[in-house]
């Protein structure tokens, strides 16, 4: 049995009982904290959390890096979740509080799979295992588990990109390629980045007790999940090289482009500067001593023999395969 209250505009507590037993869980979920929300922590709270932590907490506050500490009865953990906004990664952080009989949250309101994973729980709590065993540490467990699997829907949509950046590549159409696969990279590098820490984290909170739930059953669970971070990680290695080689790949058909358009240039300019030289050279203003001069088609003899020396120098650049 679940029990859910709207305490103030962005706090919701959420009761989590087995009936048969008298045990219960209450889940604090806050989003957007401000000091109103810090305030409701401090004061109206029974856990006496440290004042340092519930600054970290705030909105305005953003962690650079994961952490755990352990305040007392309770521990505080910041991680942060890849969470894909304006085809961009970025990183979406949540506090948490947990200890015995409690899990707080909070967050910038800006992780879907957190807000459908608590809604869910409001509307059938029984079918979590934290309502079978009773136990904030395996309600944390569930929660890390939706973000984490939330991971992979971020891996299979850089692996549909990374599809669509090989068609783009092999249609030639390089531009558009470049500027796909540098989004791409971007990307995979943010959730690498992300998620780079989360391992040591959850070793880190199997060392949590309860009374209530096994040491060895909370290790089978966390155990689980860093099996999934690495495999997260793993697949985004995967991905990296591949988008890597592809990046090499649009760079050398990129060049080969540029190399052909410098190279069609080039044998132009080769061909028209000795027509050039040879135009100029009938510019000068010596009428008695140039050639042709006054005779009857004299232009036309002259255009003849531009035209036999181009002939030349393309069957040149033919023979020697420059063409």
């Amino acid at each position: 049995m679940q029990k859910y209250k709207k305490i103030g505009k962005n706090i919701q507590e959420l009761i989590i009982g087995n009936p048969h037993t008298r045990r219960k869980i209450k889940w604090i979920n806050i989003s957007n904290p401000g000091k109103e929300e810090i305030e409701y922590l401090r004061k109206k709270c029974k856990y006496n959390f440290a004042f340092h932590e519930l600054r970290a907490s705030s909105a305005k506050a953003i962690a650079q890096r994961p952490k755990i500490e352990k305040s007392g009865n309770y521990f505080f953990l910041i991680l942060h979740f890849p969470v894909f906004k304006n085809n961009e990664v970025i990183s979406g952080e949540i506090e948490f509080f947990i200890g015995h009989g409690f899990l707080i949250t909070l967050h910038n309101d800006n992780i879907k799979a957190l807000k459908d994973f608590f809604n869910s729980c409001k509307k059938d709590g029984s079918s979590l295992i934290s309502y079978e065993l009773e136990s904030s540490a395996i309600l944390l467990y569930e929660l890390l588990h939706t973000l984490v699997f939330h991971c992979y829907d971020l891996i299979d949509q850089n692996s549909s990109k990374i599809n669509e950046v090989e068609e783009t590549i092999f249609r030639y159409r390089q531009k558009e390629a470049t500027s796909r696969i540098l989004e791409l990279r971007r990307n995979i590098i943010d959730i690498r980045r992300i998620m780079q820490n989360h391992k040591n984290i959850l070793k880190k909170i199997m060392g949590m007790k309860s009374s209530i739930v096994s040491n060895t059953k909370l290790q089978k669970y966390y155990i689980d999940l860093i099996e999934h971070t690495k495999r997260i990680w793993e697949y985004s290695e995967s991905q990296k090289e591949v988008i890597e080689a592809f990046h090499d790949t649009n760079e050398s058909l990129l060049n080969y482009s540029i190399n052909n358009v410098m190279k069609t240039l080039t044998i132009f300019s080769v061909i028209v500067f000795p027509l050039t030289l040879f135009a100029a050279i009938f510019g000068m203003n010596t009428l008695k001593g140039m050639p042709f001069i006054g005779m009857e088609n004299g232009f036309w003899v002259v255009v003849g023999i531009m035209g036999i020396g181009t002939l030349l120098m393309i069957i040149f650049f033919i023979k020697k395969k420059w063409l």
